[in-house]
């Protein structure tokens, strides 16, 4: 079954499906890492239905967004949402494995990559039925390697791939990065509240980058109340 919701109220439309995975929060928190700016060329690896392209264009209205994406029935509800916010000119997809990037994309045609790619090995627990809630939840159809690899060869020379992961693959993830020749910038731990350990980790790399990482003050997600942080209010388009 489908389902339609806006971002803000008159803001972009997005759809997700049952039988597809369902949008989470680490897709709206990975939204507000990149540093945007008119003009982008943005590449969506691993795109579902679109939602993270959707994310970032509400943002900034002035970017052109593509998914890559290995499932037919995501990508065509990307192009449904595309068309369905006027926006099949700016946000458009690219159906195939990302795996196969040389096939589908030219190289260095982007300035910014973003993923929310699968997070656990796939011989790691108990796996949805579904083939492509597999796909979003384990490395079946892609590993973290992949990922940087395809985007390594997307990017242009000063180009930024910004991802999410679990930070208890935070060394797999730097391993992966350096090994395609992304250097990693910018990480930021996610937390429930304040003090808690990580539950989640944001991270820019860059194409050509020079070596030096810094760490970015948490992004706390609750305020000892419970409540959401004003931050998280403005990434829900809640606050301005």
């Amino acid at each position: 079954m489908e389902h339609w919701e806006s971002l803000r109220p008159g803001g972009l439309r997005f759809v997700w499906d049952d039988d597809l995975f369902p949008p989470g929060t680490d897709t709206f928190l990975l939204s507000s890492l990149p540093r945007l700016r008119p003009g982008l060329r943005v590449c969506d690896l691993g795109s579902g239905t679109g939602l993270l392209g959707l994310l970032l264009l509400q943002r900034q209205g002035d970017l052109n967004v593509t998914g890559v994406e290995l499932h037919p029935r995501a990508a065509s509800l990307l192009e449904r949402a595309a068309a369905e916010n006027g926006l099949s000119g700016r946000l458009t997809a690219c159906r195939g494995d990302l795996r196969e990037i040389r096939s589908l994309l030219p190289a260095g045609q982007f300035d910014l990559a973003v993923c929310n790619p699968p997070y656990y090995p796939a011989q790691s627990g108990k796996l949805p039925r579904e083939a492509a809630a597999q796909n979003a939840r384990a490395e079946t159809a892609c590993t973290l390697e992949d990922v940087c690899r395809a985007a390594a060869y997307l990017l242009r020379w000063g180009g930024a791939l910004c991802l999410v992961h679990k930070p208890e693959r935070l060394t797999d993830l730097l391993c992966a990065l350096r090994d395609a020749a992304l250097e990693p910038k910018r990480l930021r731990p996610v937390c429930r509240r304040a003090g808690d350990r990580p539950s989640l980790v944001l991270l820019e790399a860059r194409r050509g980058g020079r070596p030096g990482l810094a760490w970015e003050p948490p992004l706390i997600l609750e305020t000892a109340e419970g409540r959401p942080t004003e931050e998280v209010e403005r990434i829900y388009f809640r606050a301005d």
